[in-house]
């Protein structure tokens, strides 16, 4: 039905042009001739190309069919933006990307999406990993978001463009580029989106630089659920200190003038801007979408009145830039040049092998890694350091070394964080690189997309673990993706820090005591580690920096808050826990043995379980003369496992100490391991309830605690 639907536009439209009968040009009309012709090329290529991802899928060779049709007055901005005005376009942008090419020579726009359509391995944004609007040249980043989880990483392309060149990152005409970003008027009600619109807003009314130009294209529907009418003028013109702008996206002359207003706006000033872009669509949502199952006859026609590339042809025609016969030999060299591409994109290797499809997910490590994490060792004085003590030390090795890194969040400045691992940071290093936040983990997350995007590293804080849940998509839907489907053309290094684990004596409740890490193990790509020490914070963190700078990696480190100040270990004042700083970084995804020695047990665990972990092991002894050996797991992603293996095959006995939950998590995998490993050794594992962790005392109740690992020590050994 779809494919009918656009061959019929298309028919309409010859039929149409074919048969106008020139008038008097639109009142005010200026728009240059060639510009005219060039705008009208695009938008035509663009509804070309969405005929032809309807034909490919009809002959099963095409995987993608939300189509552009309607949405093609974005064309006027790849004309008014260039390649050095970072962009995330709205999956409606095919004209807009067509148009931003003929500022790039050597781009053959057409033939990218085409093999976008039938996802060939050797399409250039994605590598056939997802149909996406993206190309590096061009300044696209891609995104497959449908919603609107692109906006807050928007922020923070905006943001670096004021802050990346005062902290010495060379970005293109930064003085004058803007960031820009579109998305749906559905996508205006998401969370994710009026977090990011409010973050501008509210620095922009401190009278900081926002150079962005949201782009809001309304065609009134969210698949089938009809925008109110009214709504999308009403909430963007409440958006404080954000200029607003307002074209009808079937005159192109008129959205070409406030396109321009909107970009000289933000260029000009500095301060953020929306477009609101009224648009039409003439298909259904996508190709299994049957839109006249909640469209009228009525509705659809009325639609196809406003078709933004008709409207266009037919005002060229009146304006002398084009006659009919010229629009219709150009339109049939758009369908000749689309059918050719299609044509040869039909033989185009696709992913064939598992290892083809993850070899874009991260960029592979390297000697350079192990180098970057020595290097960043400095002489510090001779003293133990608590856990808090070696993250700061971490984190002023990190910023001494690399000026263009940023440590933010929500109290990390002055106050040197709610825990005080920060403190000292502000002072020493200054208000630029580092700063307090709003309260908005998605705001967080995204300000650190778009700065690693351009070119900083970026230390963002979440305050707790519990405060991550509900942000977890720029993690998992953008940071961790971002290589993936732009093989590896893009990226976002950077290094998460978030307090977390429980053991806060009672204090907080859930929202502060928050043991749930499954959620973060199983997103592709990302490293997860978990310092419990001093001495290890220093190691760990030596390597978090260069995976993120030497790989390019995305690094989220637990922090376990009970531990930040802890100083003994066995006894009040044995200074046990504290540690003296090592000499370089932690090898990559290998666990740290205490009492290699020992023979009789093996327990492995991480974080607050090493603390408790270690005090059973030698209560076990000297009740039971039996000897512990215990790992520290230290890496979540990529968990130890070989070393996990090993050890117990050694010891033919393994306890793990899993203190988040029992299901899903650290625990599960390393018994699946062990059983994969053919190892026949006696297994037990300690852990915490699948619970929430409540007020008080009764916290207790659902965690770890250090007799239940004495307890399971014991049958072990018996």
């Amino acid at each position: 039905m779809s494919l009918e639907r656009a061959r019929r536009l298309l028919a309409r439209f010859r039929e149409r042009v074919r048969t106008h009968t020139p008038s008097s040009p639109r009142p005010g009309w200026d728009l240059p001739p060639e510009l005219g012709r060039d705008l009208l090329e695009s938008m035509l290529l663009a509804r070309e190309l969405d005929t032809c991802a309807h034909e490919l899928r009809s002959k099963s060779l095409g995987h993608y069919t939300i189509c552009s049709t309607g949405h093609e007055a974005n064309v006027v901005l790849g004309r008014l933006t260039g390649p050095h005005d970072p962009t995330i376009v709205h999956y409606r942008s095919a004209a807009f990307q067509v148009e931003r090419s003929r500022q790039v020579p050597g781009v053959d726009c057409v033939r990218d999406i085409v093999l976008s359509l039938i996802a060939a391995s050797d399409e250039p944004i994605s590598g056939g990993r997802h149909k996406v609007f993206g190309s590096k040249p061009l300044g696209i980043i891609p995104s497959t978001s449908t919603i609107s989880s692109q906006l807050p990483r928007a922020v923070g392309l905006a943001f670096a463009l004021e802050r990346g060149p005062r902290l010495g990152v060379a970005l293109p005409d930064a003085r004058s580029a803007i960031a820009m970003v579109s998305f749906g008027d559905a996508s205006l009600n998401h969370s994710t989106a009026t977090g990011a619109l409010n973050a501008t807003s509210w620095t922009l009314h401190q009278n900081l630089p926002v150079p962005l130009l949201f782009v809001c294209e309304d065609n009134g529907l969210g698949i089938s659920v009809r925008t109110p009418e009214g709504w999308v003028e009403t909430r963007l013109r409440s958006l404080p200190h954000i200029q607003y702008f307002r074209a009808d996206g079937s005159d192109l002359h008129a959205t070409f003038l406030a396109a321009r207003a909107a970009v000289e706006h933000c260029r000009r000033t500095r301060r953020a801007a929306v477009l609101h872009l009224g648009t039409v669509r003439l298909l259904g949502h996508a190709g299994s979408d049957v839109d006249t199952t909640y469209r009228t006859p009525a509705e659809i026609e009325e639609a196809e009145a406003r078709d933004p590339v008709l409207s266009a042809a037919l005002d060229l025609i009146d304006a002398g830039a084009l006659d009919g016969p010229s629009v219709l030999a150009l339109q049939e060299r758009c369908a000749a040049r689309v059918a050719e591409a299609a044509a040869g994109a039909a033989a185009r290797p696709r992913l064939a092998t598992r290892a083809q499809v993850m070899a874009a997910l991260v960029t592979p490590l390297g000697a350079e890694v192990e180098a970057e994490a020595a290097a960043m060792a400095c002489p510090l004085p001779e003293q133990s350091l608590t856990l808090a003590q070696g993250i700061n030390t971490a984190l002023g090795e990190a910023m001494t070394r690399h000026p263009e890194s940023l440590v933010f969040g929500e109290d990390v400045a002055k106050k040197g964080g709610v825990y005080g691992v920060t403190k000292g940071l502000f002072a020493k290093f200054g208000p630029l690189r580092v700063f307090n936040t709003l309260l908005d983990e998605q705001t967080i997350l995204g300000l650190a997309l778009g700065t690693a995007t351009a070119g900083l590293l970026p230390v963002p804080e979440i305050q707790y673990l519990a405060y991550l849940h509900n942000a977890e998509d720029q993690i998992r839907g953008e940071a961790a993706s971002m290589q993936f489907f732009s093989d590896r053309a893009y990226d976002n290094p950077m290094v998460v820090r978030v307090a977390g684990l429980a053991y806060q004596k009672g204090f907080g409740g859930h929202f502060h005591n928050d043991n749930s890490i499954a959620v973060l193990r199983d997103i592709p790509g990302v490293v997860v580690l978990v310092p419990a020490r001093g001495d290890d914070a220093l190691e760990l963190y030596r390597t978090a920096f260069a995976l993120a700078k030497q790989a390019r990696r995305v690094v989220v480190v637990i922090e376990p808050i009970a531990l930040y100040h802890t100083r003994d270990l066995h006894a009040d004042g044995d200074g046990e826990w504290a540690a003296p700083a090592p000499g370089a970084g932690a090898a990559f995804g290998r666990a740290r043995v205490y009492h290699p020695e020992a023979r009789d047990l093996v327990i492995a665990t991480y974080g607050n379980g090493l603390w408790m972990s270690l005090r059973a092991a030698r209560r076990l002894e000297q009740e039971t003369g039996a000897r512990a050996r215990v790992l520290d797991l230290r890496w979540l992603v990529p968990l130890p496992e070989r070393d996990v293996v090993e050890h117990a095959r050694e010891c033919g006995r393994l306890l793990v100490v899993d203190e988040c939950r029992k299901s899903g998590n650290v625990s599960e995998a390393l018994a699946a391991a062990v059983l994969d490993a053919g190892l026949h050794v006696r297994f037990a594992r300690v852990t915490g309830a699948d619970s929430y962790i409540p007020l008080g005392d009764a916290a207790n109740l659902v965690l770890v605690d250090e007799s239940e690992i004495l307890a399971a020590a014991r049958e072990l050994t018996r």
